[in-house]
């Protein structure tokens, strides 16, 4: 590993480290899209030990994969294989009836929730008279990526501004929620070829746009991100 790569790894470990013993970092993928669900991941990491920094090696922010969805892809498997996850969504419909930022809280939620069963479960196994381990995976915090914190959730939240390029758990969850989101759009493109999801992911390319104004729109479009775009075509909506 580069030295380089090892410094931002290490600042991204730190991070959390200083949060606690038990940090699950959560992030989401597919606020902007005009079409599809928002999707979010959650990530624990037991330990930092030295496989998982060389799992890790190329962590950060997901938007940085864009040229290279591969390594992309090749990441989300090797956190996978190292770390506690989950990954869950909210549907089009979902985000119609809550608007997008509740929508994307709520998929946090649910992957949280999976996470912390998980763990409670391994809770069950752990040797009661082990105080200091169990007392080690009762205390939860959960990162939030984002200006805002899951409302009304019972366990302890930090909301971190750009937490994607500043903590490891949170980098990871991104990276899952997008590789995630990414190949359920290329999956529903075969389905609906004219939108040419699998090139834009549901964003409003001018591509998709067009297609749109000729095709209308289908079950997984969030028309009221388009409603001021076809104000002009309410009929499509």
């Amino acid at each position: 590993m580069k030295t380089r790569r090892k410094s931002r790894i290490e600042e991204l470990i730190e991070f959390d480290k200083n949060h606690g013993d038990l940090v699950i970092g959560t992030d989401e993928a597919g606020r902007g899209p005009v079409a599809g669900p928002v999707v979010a991941a959650a990530v624990y990491f037991p330990e930092f030990n030295y496989e998982v920094v060389e799992a890790i090696e190329y962590i950060d922010d997901s938007k940085r994969f864009s040229s290279n969805p591969s390594l992309r892809k090749q990441l989300a498997g090797e956190i996978k294989k190292v770390s506690v996850y989950s990954i869950a969504q909210c549907s089009v419909e979902e985000i119609e009836k809550h608007n997008i930022l509740q929508a994307s809280l709520l998929a946090m939620r649910r992957a949280c929730d999976e996470v912390i069963d998980k763990l409670d479960k391994k809770i069950d196994k752990i040797d009661k008279k082990n105080e200091k381990k169990l007392k080690k995976v009762e205390k939860k915090i959960i990162l939030v990526d984002g200006k805002f914190i899951i409302s009304g959730y019972k366990h302890k939240q930090k909301a971190v501004k750009k937490g994607d390029s500043i903590s490891a758990s949170i980098a990871a969850a991104s990276i899952l929620a997008k590789v995630y989101r990414d190949e359920l759009m290329r999956n529903l493109s075969q389905e609906f070829p004219v939108y040419e999801w699998y090139k834009n992911k549901g964003y409003g390319t001018a591509a998709h746009i067009n297609a749109i104004r000729t095709h209308g729109c289908c079950e997984w479009h969030r028309k009221s991100f388009l409603s001021k775009v076809f104000a002009e075509q309410k009929k499509l909506l």
